[in-house]
């Protein structure tokens, strides 16, 4: 059943600490669960959580809003904190919301979205990958999709849908990079195809400060490690993109343990991941995402879903280090 209003709480249950949340659609990665052999303990601290001059963000307002926002349905793919923590700041945003949860195995999606068709909602706000799939398959409502990394794979992309960028700014995380670790010269990067722009906004991020960035395309998890292997020794540092499908539990345990030997730090998309050996991550912040979906909203109700961009960009950055590198203030 729908929950209205304020009950949407943040009561629920953070996944175990070796969960890898990686926003690539909806998968939650379990690492292996024998222990990860530190000579150091985690010492997790709070670098910088606000926005970093420089970073462009996609203009969406061109005149003030003279109108109410609309009603909203917030279709969660499960409760999980990656997405439940979205739709709590979204709902302090808005007035009139519903919110649907596709992991209620007592409700189908298919029952889900007639309810939202049927809801007095004017647009939909879909988060994780199950969510966007079914919402932009089902809805007879404009909608609006976050925290899903490959949407390309997935054809959520229509005339009546627009996304919200799942990963934090790539300006702002070199920016910080550099603030914390002037030194960094060489970076690599291993993705999975169809993220061709995405690798041209890093190229340009990577230009503009200062950073050769050696980027390796792959089909597979163990193609990835093959090609981590292979450029391990001439990098300064290593930035992991949330692509599941060319990355597995296994595989990413054995890069983190291989970056560790050879004293190459890595920077990651989720701060579970600092358990498991990464050295810095740098990851979105709920709010913002809420800040940015309202914006998108606004834009939609007045009329302008035709000119917003497929992809709008985050404008805010979380970093956090496991203490085993030193912070430099500039």
């Amino acid at each position: 059943m729908p929950r209205t209003g304020s009950r949407l709480s943040k009561s629920t249950s953070y996944a175990t600490l070796f969960a890898v949340l990686l926003l690539s659609g909806c998968a939650t990665w379990q690492a292996d669960p024998r222990p990860v052999v530190r000579d150091d303990p985690v010492d997790v601290a709070v670098i910088d959580s606000t926005p970093l001059d420089g970073v462009t963000v996609t203009p969406l307002s061109r005149q003030p809003w003279d109108f109410e926002l609309p009603g909203v349905a917030i279709v969660l793919t499960n409760s999980q904190p990656a997405y439940a923590d979205v739709a709590v700041e979204l709902a302090q945003r808005l007035e009139n919301y519903e919110v649907y949860d596709l992991g209620d195995e007592s409700s189908p999606p298919v029952r889900v979205l007639r309810r939202v068709n049927d809801s007095n909602s004017d647009i939909v706000v879909a988060i994780g990958l199950r969510a966007a799939q079914s919402s932009v398959a089902m809805s007879q409502k404009p909608v609006i999709f976050s925290q899903v990394f490959n949407h390309q794979d997935h054809d959520l992309l229509t005339d009546t849908s627009r996304g919200i960028a799942a990963i934090a700014p790539l300006d702002a995380q070199l920016a910080a990079w550099k603030k914390i670790d002037p030194t960094i010269v060489r970076v690599g990067v291993i993705i999975g195809e169809g993220h061709e722009e995405l690798i041209e906004e890093a190229l340009q991020a990577a230009e503009k400060h200062e950073i050769e960035l050696r980027v390796q395309v792959t089909q597979s998890d163990q193609e990835t490690l093959y090609f981590f292997r292979r450029m391990i020794r001439d990098i300064d540092g290593f930035w992991l993109f949330p692509d599941n499908r060319v990355l597995s539990a296994r595989v990413l345990q054995e890069m983190l343990s291989d970056a560790n030997q050879q004293q190459v730090p890595v920077t990651v998309p989720s701060n579970a991941m600092l358990e498991l050996g990464a050295t810095m991550s740098i990851t979105t912040v709920a709010a913002d995402i809420a800040r940015t979906i309202v914006k998108v909203i606004r834009e939609i109700k007045a009329g302008n879903l035709d000119s917003l961009p497929s992809i709008t960009q985050l404008s805010e950055i979380r970093v956090e280090t496991n203490g085993a590198i030193q912070v430099v203030e500039r």
